[in-house]
């Protein structure tokens, strides 16, 4: 559900639920994007310093994506009813302009379950479009042993009220 900017209140924390991390999921997806021995190859990955396949980075932070798709879609169905309309100019979720702090600090690992959340962190006014602003979160991702897995600052624009 988008929301106007000055109505996204600072702290608010959205559980995007959990995912168990499967083996060939992660190794067609680095075969694919990213390559490297210790993502798509069991006996490389066992000699090298990580003692076995580990996630790509790149797609723990795909399936972040997904779990925070999957969240959005089911808010607005939920606010897509007749009875949650309101009269009037709805605000617009706009691009994000990227994302930074991006982190890794734990390898995710065949069979791990990834619990990720956005808690909202920060929120700018834009000089160049007064229209928009920016609301800058915080992710995670933790595994099944309370190990941090991932962490960036996202960014995306939100509308203002005019």
């Amino acid at each position: 559900m988008a929301q106007w900017l000055e109505d996204i209140e600072l702290g608010n924390r959205i559980d995007l639920g959990a995912w168990k991390m499967d083996e060939a999921e992660m190794i067609a997806f680095a075969r694919k994007y990213d390559p490297q021995p210790f993502h798509i190859d069991p006996a490389a990955a066992a000699a090298s310093h990580f003692g076995g396949i580990i996630a790509s980075g790149w797609f723990t932070i795909a399936c972040w994506m997904r779990a925070m798709m999957k969240h959005r879609n089911e808010q607005n169905l939920k606010y897509a009813q007749p009875e949650t309309q309101s009269p009037g100019p709805k605000p617009q979720n706009g691009p994000s302009p990227g994302f930074v702090n991006l982190q890794w600090p734990t390898p995710v690992r065949p069979g791990d379950v990834i619990t990720f959340s956005a808690t909202t962190a920060e929120k700018l006014v834009m000089k160049s479009r007064p229209g928009w602003g920016i609301i800058r979160s915080t992710n995670e991702g933790f595994n099944q042993k309370g190990e941090l897995v991932l962490r960036f600052t996202g960014q995306g624009m939100v509308s203002r009220r005019s």
